[in-house]
């Protein structure tokens, strides 16, 4: 490992600006409610922090290929803490109108992907290959403690006592990040910087992932898991509320095993990566989500529903810490940040796609139907994983 301080302080300044996101996440649509109560006006903030993973995903591995990764997070994490800062202010001073907040949000997030983008490629440069899926665990199981568990809840209670002070919070938890990173030993310029035109560079990373057979199979199922699970989650609160009549508290609790079961599940990658190999892992992974699935369709019992979605989100961590760990492995350090923002591009396009079948499937056969559909769905993957994902491509992108 080349600094084992190294990764520490990264992984410090990454939960702790996960933080913030948490806190803003859930104080930004609250602070639109209180401006506006057009459920579309409202839905636009929700929107535009989103939007961000479409349209500047690309072009922020861009940047995470041509500079300095930790330079990059620091200048990023420096301008969040500055807007978080002066939209606290707006905010105090009454002057947060619903295109301010959007604005803000969307530019927030941008400085997310950057960040992202930069954090993946930071990482094979301080852990060496065989310890990267404890690694990348790690990152999300801290990134879901503080963001999910803790960062949302606080954003709440913050918003109750004063409308700016989630944001005046997000803005020192960004000065935090950057001091943090700022901490990281060493330079970390990839070794062939990108230099050419944008657009060059983008179509340079979106060609190496489609020509990469392994990485190209990933992708896919990443995609596929994304459907499912923004599908699920759409009609989950239907589910909850109208089948196992919980109340919107129980639905919270509910929703709250998903990062619980995510925690173990990060944490537990490392382990089971070096035990079980990638390929036992990955397929093992989809094969439990088809489980879950299934499990939440046929029960309708709260008890087998939360063990259900814990076990689901710690399928997911592992899931993603190993893919991510295939992916530092195989692709180039110099393409590493596009090739990941390209990834990000086409599970966030997928996304929504889940939600829109999800609802219509709902509406015609019923609030298990999605659930049903979901466990065929990702059985079907199951076996389309198994069958491709050779142990010899895995030897293959672990030797690049």
């Amino acid at each position: 490992m080349k600094s084992s301080r190294g990764f520490t302080l990264l992984w410090l300044a990454a939960t702790t600006s996960a933080l913030g996101d948490g806190v803003r996440w859930i104080a930004l649509p609250l602070l639109a409610v209180r401006v506006s109560t057009d459920p579309g006006t409202v839905a636009l903030v929700t929107a535009a922090e989103q939007a961000p993973w479409l349209l500047f995903g690309l072009f922020a591995g861009v940047l995470a290929d041509r500079y300095d990764r930790r330079r990059v997070i620091w200048w990023t994490d420096l301008g969040r803490a500055a807007l978080a800062a002066g939209f606290a202010v707006a905010v105090v001073c009454g002057a947060a109108t619903i295109a301010l907040i959007a604005a803000v949000g969307f530019l927030l997030t941008c400085g997310e992907t950057v960040s992202a983008a930069a954090t993946g490629g930071l990482v094979p440069a301080l852990v060496p290959a065989p310890h990267r899926p404890a690694a990348n665990g790690r990152l999300q199981a801290g990134v879901l403690v503080t963001d999910t568990l803790i960062g949302s809840p606080l954003g709440a209670v913050l918003f109750t006592v004063a409308a700016g002070l989630p944001f005046a919070v997000d803005a020192v938890t960004f000065l935090a990040a950057a001091v943090l990173i700022a901490l990281v030993p060493g330079r970390y310029r990839p070794v062939e910087p990108a230099t050419r035109r944008v657009r060059s560079e983008i179509a340079e990373g979106v060609r190496f992932l489609w020509s990469h057979r392994l990485l190209r199979l990933l992708c896919g199922l990443a995609a596929v898991n994304a459907v499912v699970f923004t599908g699920l989650v759409a009609v989950l609160v239907l589910y909850a509320t109208e089948v196992m009549h919980l109340s919107p508290t129980g639905y919270g609790l509910l929703v709250a095993t998903f990062a619980v079961g995510g925690i173990g599940g990060g944490l537990a990658a490392g382990r089971l990566a070096s035990r079980l190999g990638t390929r036992a892992c990955l397929v093992g992974a989809v094969t439990v989500y088809a489980l879950c699935a299934a499990g939440l369709g046929v029960a309708g019992n709260v008890l087998v529903a939360g063990a259900a979605i814990a076990v689901f989100g710690a399928a997911s961590a592992v899931s993603g810490a190993v893919t991510a760990s295939v992916r530092q492995t195989a692709v180039p350090d110099r393409l590493l940040g596009r090739v990941t923002g390209a990834f990000r591009l086409v599970n966030f396009g997928a996304g929504p796609l889940g939600a829109v079948g999800a609802g219509a499937l709902a509406q015609v056969a019923g609030l298990r139907a999605p659930f049903l559909a979901a466990a065929g769905i990702t059985v079907v993957m199951a076996i389309v994983t198994a069958r491709y994902l050779t142990p010899a491509s895995i030897r293959v992108s672990q030797s690049m």
